[in-house]
């Protein structure tokens, strides 16, 4: 059974490559800004994390599902969207983009702990009949170490990685080692949880086993 991935998003692809799978990628047509901003309207205020990811990772999947539809009617899949926040002391952070934000949120995450709020959307993709779709969002909670540096947080933002990953950090990678516990499925915290991406899989009949295009050889 084929995966597509709805994201270029790198720490996601290499999830899915380090389990077994090679997955089509997609770049989604999605404006997130433009999503979030007519849901805030639409309510009367800012979405929860938990909600406003779901929303999100649902847009990028319907979006790759739609194109599929014309771009390539013969694909027989699943289609896996999703979208990551980070939530610390009441604030909801994205990608920081910026080394001077980048820099603020770690001198505030020192000693801290956040959860990291991770949306999923899949879809059973077959020719000829409608898709359908499973959800759901995962949560981990993050604790990063109190005595990180000034130095060592400014040697990290030099770095560029923390600049374009939600929450500025990474688990399995350069920040993991400022990084003490995490509670959760650990890779939620990368970008997607596979727990919760086999769950879904197998609510929509999919064996998680026959996505796997690679095997690890002894």
């Amino acid at each position: 059974m084929r995966v597509c991935l709805a994201s270029t998003s790198p720490a996601r692809l290499m999830l899915l490559r380090q389990v077994g799978i090679e997955p089509l990628a997609i770049a989604p047509e999605v404006d997130e800004d433009a999503v979030a901003a007519a849901a805030a309207r639409s309510r009367g205020g800012e979405l929860p994390p938990g909600e406003l990811v779901l929303l999100l990772a649902r847009a990028k999947a319907a979006d790759v599902v739609s194109r599929l539809a014309s771009e390539q009617p013969d694909f027989d899949g699943l289609v896996i969207g999703g979208d990551s926040m980070f939530a610390l002391n009441g604030r909801v952070y994205g990608k920081p983009y910026t080394p001077e934000e980048a820099t603020r949120r770690w001198r505030e995450m020192r000693g801290e702990t956040g959860i990291l709020y991770s949306g999923h959307s899949v879809h059973r993709v077959m020719p000829g009949d409608e898709a359908r779709e499973a959800t759901a969002v995962a949560e981990a909670s993050v604790t990063f170490a109190e005595d990180i540096s000034d130095a060592e947080i400014d040697a990290y933002v030099a770095s560029g990685e923390p600049l374009h990953v939600a929450g500025a950090f990474t688990v399995d990678s350069l920040g993991g080692a400022f990084i003490t516990r995490v509670d959760g499925d650990p890779s939620t915290v990368v970008g997607m949880s596979l727990s919760t991406l086999r769950r879904l899989a197998g609510d929509l009949g999919a064996t998680w086993t026959d996505l796997w295009t690679s095997r690890p050889t002894s």
